[in-house]
């Protein structure tokens, strides 16, 4: 085991307003697109269809009903949010919407650069093909992009295609991805419940990809611990982690103050295997009890490749400004801080590494530059104004 004392050098005097950590360039690996559907498009999209199902039909109180549903500590009920927006995903024009509508949600957010992951097997109810699900979903989303970037927003929007764990069309999906490559899909995804249905099931779809050179994540560490961390990595060869959060258990704080790390624990740091964190979601699944005792603080400490993410913005009633929002409150967190975790996320996308660094370089630090260079400004003219009175 390898141990360190950490501690915090964070001050609360560069803790950035919320209006800044809305305009600050944020970046997002960990999104799902059926997770985050507008509660006044679901309604639309039922109508439409003729989906009777919806628990309510006004869309704000449908909006609380999924943050409720999510946060009821029942699993059928949190899974049923799921029916419900997937029920209204099975066209292609709802699929370009949603899409389409999540793209200029991320942008207005301060999103510069996404991967929203989908299932498409999800969304054949109504006949379409597994292709033009993909097809209908990039489409939203460029259409997504140009209308951000006609509000003075920019942003890039990637897709990742994701396997349900349960099923068995891992192989199929992943050679779905592999087709779509370069044409609006940046990698490859397993989905659903961790217990009982391990990613070694689909180990051919993973060989397939590490053969073909591309990139994939798996959903491990949230729910199941340790031995599914170890799965996703050593067995399978992801290169993320969809959450990951579970780590934590393989971490030890002394009474003095000392950390020790487990071997795992200290593969997953030095190899920066990037972690795939969602606290709001993390809470609502159990997998940490508040924000205060959420692992990204010590994860953060430690300097693991932690990145922030939502999730699930519809059923946790959030954002990437959220987010940043409960972790500035929480930890004390800078634009500094704010920038290490969007930094570590770019590093980690799925796209090469010429475009990723050109995003860093072009649009991350300048963004934050500029952030920084007004908080001095004001508090210069803060400090003028109370010398001169």
């Amino acid at each position: 085991m390898t141990s360190q004392t950490h501690t915090t050098g964070h001050t609360d005097r560069e803790t950035p307003s919320a209006e800044q950590i809305r305009r600050a360039p944020k970046v997002l690996l960990h999104d799902h697109l059926d997770g985050g559907l507008r509660p006044g498009t679901i309604v639309d999209l039922a109508r439409d269809c003729g989906y009777e199902g919806l628990p309510e039909t006004d869309p704000d109180k449908l909006g609380i009903w999924f943050r409720e549903a999510a946060d009821s500590g029942s699993l059928e009920r949190y899974l049923e949010t799921f029916a419900h927006t997937c029920a209204v995903m099975q066209t292609k024009d709802a699929l370009k919407r949603v899409a389409a509508e999540c793209a200029v949600d991320l942008a207005e957010d301060g999103v510069v650069y996404a991967e929203i992951r989908y299932a498409p097997e999800q969304h054949l109810e109504n006949g379409l093909t597994l292709e033009e699900v993909v097809e209908a979903v990039n489409e939203g989303f460029r259409e997504g992009e140009r209308r951000a970037k006609a509000s003075g927003h920019r942003i890039r929007v990637g897709a990742l295609l994701t396997a349900m764990r349960h099923a068995a069309r891992a192989l199929e999906i992943a050679e779905l991805a592999n087709r779509y490559r370069d044409l609006g899909v940046v990698g490859f995804d397993i989905a659903g419940a961790e217990a009982g249905f391990p990613p070694t099931r689909h180990l051919d779809a993973f060989e397939f990809l590490k053969r073909e050179n591309n990139h994939f994540t798996i959903h491990a560490g949230e729910a199941f611990g340790l031995p599914s961390i170890w799965q996703a990595l050593q067995w399978c060869g992801a290169d993320r982690l969809g959450h990951g959060v579970r780590i934590i258990d393989d971490i030890e704080i002394a009474d003095d103050g000392t950390v020790k790390l487990g071997r795992l624990a200290s593969y997953v740091r030095d190899k920066r295997i990037p972690l795939e964190l969602c606290p709001t979601s993390n809470l609502q699944t159990g997998a940490a009890t508040s924000y205060a005792e959420h692992p990204i603080g010590l994860l953060r400490k430690l300097h693991f490749r932690a990145t922030v993410n939502t999730d699930n913005r519809l059923m946790s009633g959030t954002s990437m400004s959220r987010e940043f929002e409960h972790l500035v409150g929480t930890f004390g967190y800078t634009l500094d801080d704010m920038q290490w975790f969007t930094v570590n996320a770019m590093k980690s996308a799925f796209i090469p590494f010429d475009e990723r660094l050109a995003m860093i370089s072009d649009v991350i630090k300048p963004g934050y530059a500029e952030l920084k260079s007004e908080w001095l400004f004001r508090q210069t003219v803060s400090t003028s104004a109370s010398a001169g009175s």
